[in-house]
């Protein structure tokens, strides 16, 4: 049996988390929540579900998501699952995600966001614009098949160290995507359901956050592209 940990950075989610962790299905070996300077209750709620929280006081996606990471690396387990703390994501739909790794027909699943399984109005239209622009991007550079930069992915764990994630803040998946490219890992895209988000958005419900977003996403596809960068 394959050991599977889903790591969930969270940030102000009290209304949500407890929805997350109870919709994951009962074969995760071990739920993290990763707290992420939060002035509500997320802490409190998730540890009542059950999971482990972790707290990182550095804000960003991508500070948290390497704190879980960096916690894992004493019991390290077969596969890594990332998943958003706001209940967007079907955390159910792990089944699916993970099975092409356990099969191993890939060894990096994203979760597509495709239009015809999401809630109408579940991504602005800054976010399907800045999807469509970076997949389009990388399909020129680096004649990836990838349509979207959806949050919900699962890889193996030697997997993840070699690709040495590094982004702190809004460029964590692209650069995770394209180092999957670069190295050439053979990786699936499964369409997965996806919903509004409870709460505001903290990146693409604030026009920083947009503009931060797209301006990180576009420069880690650019510098990647014309670096030596492994």
């Amino acid at each position: 049996m394959s050991k599977i940990v889903v790591i969930i950075p969270a940030f102000n989610e009290a209304l949500s988390i407890g929805y997350v962790i109870e919709a994951l299905p009962n074969r995760v070996h071990e739920i993290i929540v990763v707290d992420n300077n939060s002035t509500d209750l997320t802490q409190d709620i998730a540890k009542k579900k059950g999971a482990t929280v972790l707290f990182e006081p550095k804000k960003g996606y991508g500070h948290a998501c390497l704190k879980g990471i960096s916690y894992l690396e004493n019991d390290p387990p077969n596969i890594v699952v990332f998943l958003d703390g706001d209940y967007s994501d079907f955390p159910e739909d792990l089944d699916v995600l993970i099975a092409p790794l356990i099969k191993k027909e890939a060894r990096f699943v994203l979760g597509s966001r495709t239009k015809n399984l999401r809630e109408k109005g579940s991504l602005t239209p800054q976010q399907i614009f800045g999807n469509a622009l970076a997949c389009f991007l990388m399909r020129i550079l680096y004649k990836s098949t990838f349509t979207d930069l959806g949050p919900f992915r699962a890889l193996g764990w030697n997997d993840l160290l070699s690709i040495e994630m590094q982004d702190k803040t809004y460029g964590w998946t692209v650069e995770m995507q394209l180092k999957i490219l670069r190295r050439k890992i053979p990786y699936l895209e499964i369409p997965v359901r996806y919903r509004k988000r409870i709460g505001t958005s903290k990146v693409s419900g604030t026009l920083k956050g947009t503009v931060m977003a797209g301006y990180k996403i576009l420069t880690w596809i650019g510098k990647f592209y014309f670096s030596k960068w492994k």
